[in-house]
């Protein structure tokens, strides 16, 4: 089984479960013929856009006792520590980089945990983890009351003391021990264990918390992502929900829950590992930003035929059927952060091109209402990594109440992608910063295609306006190019306001929808505070906020919306604020009432959120860049959230 580039697209995580947040930690397991601590420092480290405060390894030697050792902070520091890995021989061995959930970011708390009484003990078993348990508290104190001491405050040296539990006490194999395990667990995990009376053998366990396994001949490797791994092996095995796997040196065997043995197709990776490097970039952000005008063009060929020399939408890869789209009577779009801003966005579209009823929600609210869904209606998810934890709790509260579901996501075999009725995959590419950019903008594209064929299907679009509208949406992606060669500019703008307190993005209809985007971008990676309004909620008290030198960007690329957006920033004007205007080519008005004005080409409105996102992209890092941060890995953020 293979998957090409355009198919397999990018393969970062967060997570399943009805966790809401993932955990963002990374995974990586050796054994073979190498050392296998530099080999697992180097899979950790392509691993880092996930965000960690901790990170650790467990190496064997032969039949020597697993050694571990743990570092606070950066990977570096864990580096430094092993002389690059150097210091701990063995050809077998685990490794993690830890985000808190349970526990401070310690050296104690850090990842590989062990069934013994003291972290520096020789360890019987040791794991590594990502997910939640939510249960916890009730399994720890069922192991106090049996007898084991925990040094941590972690969840995770509670999963790794129970295998030990029932290894020893039923005096079974690893894989007895690990089932029954994950049967007493609730929660999330991927879990990868070494024990002591197993040398050269790593053993695994996932629910709901992506795991992959790559083997080679005398070498396999185990990883919570593609990129960790890319670079040594190709062909990967994904391993299922609540499923175990036994890896030896070129060899790996799969478990179901029961302990029976199940076979498994490899899948060959073949889009390039350099896809995961910055190509000359100073950061990842940046030439993400420069991927955005492929990851469009890739994502509308995707579906976009020619039928004649005529565009034509093709949604038989989706899965959506003609009889289908007529016969749905609501949507609701389901989604967490600049996914859910897509949503905010395409709903002005569905309703203007589809004219069906939409609703956009927070998956982080939705799980925990009881929505009143049409038996008739399609809820929608929208997922970069296709396992965002409470995306996935909304699929499945959705698929509980029997409606059908479509997922928007940009992982090939992700949890949401395949748990949904229908799947629109987006053509991304592997996505490292932590604020997203090139997935933001194909899921835009994903949404304008749907718009418009359902639209198309159910009547409400014409043949004629169809085909224009399929014609414009082809050029965006030579628009977004033209729009970044203009760069230096917002460059030069942001350097002026790089000591800002507190920034406003004001704009009505999908203006308003792309400024809740731009005010992310701004506040996540410059830490300025930013906030989004739709421009006419200003006087209803938030103007009061407004004072000299405060920054108010205007977006204003809805023709029949701009005497109305221009008239608000007048008001903020007014009261000492500078402005600047995001607008397209020909209203060159603006320069009357903003002090700084950026112009992106013109194009049917519907999709001049594609346009007018590129610049507050740049603006968000250049100003990032300007205060001296990490423009790839902001601070308390990661790229996958998949706990609660």
């Amino acid at each position: 089984m293979k998957y090409d580039e355009k198919a397999f697209s990018a393969i970062q995580t967060d997570t399943d479960a009805g966790k809401e947040n993932e955990h963002m930690c990374g995974i990586v397991g050796y054994i073979g013929e190498k050392q296998a601590a530099p080999i697992l420092l180097d899979g950790l480290s392509r691993l880092e856009y996930r965000g960690y405060d901790s990170a650790g390894l467990a190496v064997r030697d032969g039949d020597r006792d697993i050694e571990v050792v743990k570092a606070k902070g950066r990977l570096r520091k864990l580096a430094e520590k092993t002389d690059d890995g150097n210091a701990m021989i063995g050809c077998c061995g685990i490794g993690h980089t830890r985000w808190a959930t349970h526990g401070e970011p310690s050296e104690i708390n850090a990842h590989p945990h062990s069934s013994e009484k003291l972290v520096t003990d020789a360890p019987g078993v040791a794991g590594v983890h990502n997910g939640i348990i939510e249960n916890y508290q009730e399994l720890k104190d069922k192991l106090l009351r049996k007898g084991y001491t925990f040094y941590s405050q972690t969840d995770t040296e509670v999963a790794v003391k129970l295998v030990d539990y029932y290894y020893h006490k039923y005096q079974v194999g690893p894989i007895d021990a690990l089932a029954k395990t994950m049967v007493r667990v609730r929660g999330s995990y991927a879990l990868a264990v070494m024990f002591r009376d197993y040398p050269g053998e790593i053993w695994v366990a996932r629910k709901d918390s992506p795991m992959i396994i790559g083997v080679r001949e005398g070498e396999s490797y185990v990883a919570s992502d593609v990129p960790a791994i890319l670079n040594y092996v190709r062909n990967v095995y994904y391993i299922g929900n609540m499923e175990m796997a036994r890896l030896t040196a070129g060899d790996v065997h799969f478990y179901n829950i029961d302990g029976d043995e199940i076979f498994k197709e490899p899948v060959e990776i073949t889009w390039d590992a350099q896809a995961a490097e910055k190509g000359g970039y100073e950061h990842f952000m940046m030439k993400e930003i420069h991927e955005q005008p492929k990851a469009v063009a890739d994502t509308i060929r995707s579906v976009v035929k020619d039928a004649e020399g005529v565009p034509r939408i093709d949604l038989s890869e989706v899965g959506f059927t003609d009889e289908v789209i007529r016969d749905i009577s609501q949507i609701c779009i389901v989604a967490c952060g600049s996914a859910w801003h897509v949503g905010m966005a395409s709903q002005y579209v569905f309703e203007d091109l589809a004219r069906i009823p939409v609703r956009v929600e927070l998956a982080s609210e939705f799980r925990y209402r009881k929505p009143l869904l049409d038996p008739n209606g399609l809820v929608v998810v929208i997922s970069q990594s296709g396992e965002t934890a409470d995306s996935l709790a909304a699929l499945r509260e959705a698929k509980k109440n029997g409606i059908k579901t479509l997922a928007i996501v940009n992982v090939v075999g992700s949890s949401i992608a395949r748990e949904a009725d229908y799947v629109f995959y987006t053509l991304a590419g592997p996505e490292i910063a932590v604020a997203t950019t090139k997935a933001y903008s194909t899921q835009l594209i994903a949404s304008y295609l749907l718009a418009m064929h359902f639209g198309y299907v159910r009547g409400t679009l014409e043949d004629a306006p169809y085909v224009k509208m399929l014609e414009e949406l082809q050029t965006i992606p030579d628009k977004i190019s033209q729009i970044l060669t203009e760069k230096e500019r917002l460059q030069w703008f942001a350097s002026k306001f790089a000591n800002a307190h507190d920034i406003f993005f004001i704009g009505r209809g999908l203006d308003y929808a792309v400024s809740l985007e731009g005010s992310l971008k701004m506040k996540e990676i410059s830490y300025i505070h930013s906030e989004a309004y739709a421009a006419g909620e200003l006087k209803h008290g938030t103007i009061s906020l407004i004072e000299d030198h405060i920054l108010v960007i205007g977006v204003l690329t809805q023709d029949d919306l701009y005497e109305k957006t221009v008239s608000n920033m007048v008001e903020c004007k007014a009261r000492g604020a500078y402005l600047m205007g995001l607008t397209s080519y020909g209203h060159y008005v603006i320069e009357d009432t903003a002090d700084f004005t950026v112009y992106i080409p013109k194009t049917d409105p519907h999709f001049a959120a594609s346009l007018a996102v590129i610049p507050l992209q740049l603006l968000g890092y250049y100003t990032s860049l300007a205060r001296g941060l990490d423009v790839d890995k902001p601070r308390n953020l990661a790229k996958s959230v998949t706990v609660e």
